[in-house]
Parts: C-alpha cells; structure tokens; sequence
C-alpha cells in the first residue's frame, strides 16, 4: 500500500520543501456602425496596462484603480476571472470578475442576468457610456465606460492592437518569478517543473489511498474514472452515480452484458429519453426502444437511487462530450472480464507502459451505437469513432490511473518511468502559469510531457492561485531561494 515516504515520487521532496515553506504562509453588438471593431479588441485595451486609459470612473463619477485586470478567460463566462479594483477615495478594494461589452444593453441582449457565471461580475465595462438599470443589471455591478477616456490619449488606435498577440504578450510586466528563472538554464527549469509534478502526483497519490482505506481498490478507481468521465461539467454527478450504482453490483444485475450494463447506467443517471423525438432515424428509435425494453425490468430496484436530470449539466456540453455517450465509454471500460478495466487491475503491479494504457482505454465502446454516433438527432458516421479520445484517455491516465497503481502497489518503478507522461488537452491554467513564469516567448517544448504540465499546474495551485493581490504578495521567488533552489544548486535535469 502506499506510503508517503516511497520512492514513487523522489523529486517530490524538493518541491515539497518549498510548497511548505514557512514563507508561503463572447459575443458581438447587433449594431457596429459606429464601432467598426470587435468585443476583442476592448479585452486587449483591459488587459494591457500600455493601452488601459487611467484615470477610470465609474458611471456615477468614483475613481477606478486597476490593480490587478484579472485573468484572461479562455472558455465560456465572465472576459476576466479574479480581478482586483480600487474603488473611490477611500480605494475600497472590490475582487471578482469583468464583463466587457460594446455598450450597456449588451449584458441585457446576451442574457447575462440570468446565467449564473455571471455572479462574481464586479464591474461591466463597456466603450460607450450609458447606465443599465436594475433588473438588468444588480446595483452591486459597477458600471465603467472607455470612450472618453480613451479619447484623451491623442496616440491611441485600435488598428494598433496585435489581436493574435493576446492574451498572452503584453499582459503584465514580468513578475519577480520570471526574473529569476530567467537565469536558469532549460534542464534546471525542466528540473523545477518535474519536481512539482512528482508533488502534484503524490498528493493525488494519497488522496487515493485514503479512498481506499474505505472502499475497495476496484470500486475506488471506477468512481475516479467515472467522474474523470464526467469532465468538468458533470464530474460529481459521475461520481455520485457511480456511489449509487456500484461496480460490483452494475456486474452482478447486468450479468457482464454491455446493453443491460449500459441501460443500468443511462436509467440511474435519469437520462435516458422518455419520448421519441421526431428527428431520430430508425436505428436510434430502435437503440432507445431496446434500452426502455432493458430499464423497465429494474427501474422499481432503482426508484430511489435515480439521479435527477437537473444534477446534470447539458446546456453547454459538446455533443461528443455528452453524458450518455460518455456512460458507453463506462460502459465498455467495465465490463466483461476481459475488459480494460480488467486488464487496468491484473497489470497494476507491472507498471505497464504508458502507450498500452492509453491504446486499452480508446478500445472502450469501440463498436458500440456511439461509437458511430455524436448524437442521438446525428447522422450515422462512416466510420466509428473512439469514445474516449487521446487528450482524455492522456487525462485519465495522469490523474487518476498513475495515481491508483502508485496507491496499490509497493515496488518501484523505472527511474524514468514518470517521465514519459503523454501531454494531456490543453488547459488554460497551465498556460496561464508558463507565460507567467517563462515569459510569452519561451519554447513550449519546456513543458511537453504529462509530468510539466502537472508541475505547471501545482505551481499555480500553490502560488498564482493563492496569490490574492497580483504578483505583489506572492512568495515563490523568496522561497526558491530560501530553499536554495535557484540555477547554482539544482542538480542538472536528465532529457526524456
């Protein structure tokens, strides 16, 4: 069983060290004529302390002082996430989010008021003046417009903004971090990023095998992978079906068949449809009609396990990333003796390598109705598709499979074996942590494997995250070099 002290994680220790250290305690206007540029290019005046005209008011006359613009978001909701203002003559401090549009009604016109990631909104800053009242807009909200005071800077152009520069040039002068890493040559840099990575596994490690000390090692990582399945959106209701469902007895009533299993699963999530909708085509009325034959045997078993379907989000998922198309991918993960799943268990002790794991996830559901389909109203693909992509197969495997053989297992793996962690999709906090820390024209390749990713992540977890008044009262720089961890004393890093 895991130990906190094994080697699994030995570059873990120096990050650890420093983590703990005593120091670190959208959319368009309808109308444009008289704006012939994009939403976009006010993001860039925001975020750019070179184009961000001061002094800011508010629409009722308050001084505005910008002291931290917030982050760049990068999906949907809120311009800017975490921003920090000073409001008035008394520079009352306000955090929360920015809201940027062409002009007030906007908010009213993309239905902001009621969407609930718009809550946080502090201030919705807008080029043209104008107030918007309550209800469209809560009393709470600051109401900030750029137009005039961008027209007192004589040498200001929007034509003058690098849009494909953003959100990453120019967003803040470097912080005290970059400085120092600066210095630091790409190995020690990699070396700094491994060591966080090893940490952010090992607490992901642990957490696991406290799971363990309840439940089962079987039903512990079906519940991690079901809610890993469910992604961000969806990932307690995931989890919670996989409590109310459990794998041992999602085997015993489905008898280890695929259908029954699948209908169990989409029947318990309160998901599965309950009327024919006009658009489906022969062999999806068929599917459900199959699924409806199955549930109605064990739906009086159920009654009062079923999730509602309010738990679960559906307005802003990808089709492909649907839960009911996710539960087949479940599906074919667990069942059947020689499932992946299976497979997942009896190699535990062998620490198999990377490219298998990843090549017997993508086998889950592969012939299945979803397997050729990213909807039920979709057209039959030409070919079937992988259920569980490469980004989320590469996903499943850091934080969660690696974790879970690390938690069950006392022998040690090869030296490199972490190493070689596949890159995961994308993710915008890891970004946002690499462009803070190397600078906007550093070489991504620093970061290309499972495990930099993971160290970029932890860094911001323990630092940027925690850091409530922009850079000005974070401690990473001071603890890298009361730990010693600076480019004379870190041990040169080993190229995978």
């Amino acid at each position: 069983m895991f130990n906190s002290s094994s080697a699994h994680f030995p570059g873990a220790c120096q990050y650890r060290a420093l983590r703990l250290s005593p120091i670190t305690a959208a959319r368009e206007s309808a109308d444009n004529s008289d704006f012939p540029w994009s939403e976009r290019h006010l993001r860039c005046v925001w975020a750019d302390p070179a184009y961000r005209p001061t002094p800011l008011l508010t629409a009722d006359g308050r001084l505005v002082q910008v002291e931290n613009p917030g982050r760049w978001n990068l999906e949907a909701g809120p311009d800017f996430l975490d921003a920090i203002l000073r409001i008035g003559p008394d520079e009352c401090i306000l955090r929360g989010d920015i809201e940027l549009h062409i002009r007030p009604a906007d908010w009213r016109h993309h239905g902001h008021a009621a969407d609930r990631r718009y809550q946080g909104v502090i201030a919705h800053v807008t080029y043209f003046d104008g107030i918007l009242g309550e209800p469209d807009l809560p009393a709470p909200v600051l109401q900030i417009s750029l137009k005039q005071a961008l027209k007192q800077i004589p040498s200001f152009s929007f034509d003058s903004l690098d849009l494909p520069a953003y959100p990453f040039a120019n967003l803040a002068p470097s912080p005290p971090c970059a400085h120092l890493l600066k210095t630091w040559s790409p190995d020690q840099q990699g070396h700094f990023l491994d060591s966080a990575g090893e940490e952010r596994l090992r607490l992901k490690t642990e957490r696991l095998a406290q799971a363990m000390a309840r439940e089962n090692r079987a039903q512990t990582l079906y519940e991690e992978i079901m809610g890993a399945l469910g992604y961000k959106h969806n990932r307690n209701p995931f989890h919670k079906l996989a409590q109310s469902l459990p794998l041992d007895r999602l085997r015993q009533e489905s008898k280890n068949d695929m259908m029954t299993a699948y209908s169990l699963l989409a029947g318990v999530s309160g998901l599965l449809p309950t009327k024919t909708n006009p658009l489906w085509d022969e062999e999806t009325r068929g599917f459900v009609r199959s699924l409806w034959d199955i549930w109605w045997r064990h739906q009086a078993s159920w009654q009062n396990k079923t999730l509602s379907r309010s738990e679960w989000v559906l307005s802003h998922v990808r089709p492909v990333n649907h839960p009911l198309r996710r539960l087949m991918a479940a599906t074919g993960l667990f069942i059947d003796a020689n499932s992946p799943f299976e497979r997942i268990l009896a190699s535990s002790e062998t620490f198999p390598s990377f490219k298998t794991i990843l090549e017997t996830l993508q086998e889950a559901g592969g012939q299945s109705y979803w397997a050729w389909r990213s909807g039920f109203t979709s057209p039959r693909a030409d070919k079937p598709a992988s259920l569980i992509g490469p980004g989320r197969a590469a996903s499943l495997l850091t934080n969660v499979i690696v974790p879970w053989i690390a938690a069950t297992t006392s022998s040690k793996p090869a030296p490199d074996w972490l190493k070689t962690l596949p890159p995961e999709d994308d993710n915008r906090f890891g970004r946002h942590t690499a462009h803070a820390l190397f600078g906007h024209d550093h070489n991504p390749a620093l970061y290309h494997t499972g495990l930099r990713q993971q160290g970029l992540l932890q860094i911001f977890n323990d630092f940027c995250l925690n850091s409530r008044n922009g850079c000005r009262d974070c401690r990473l720089t001071e603890t890298l070099g009361a730990q010693g961890l600076n480019h004379n004393t870190l041990p040169p890093h080993q190229n995978t």
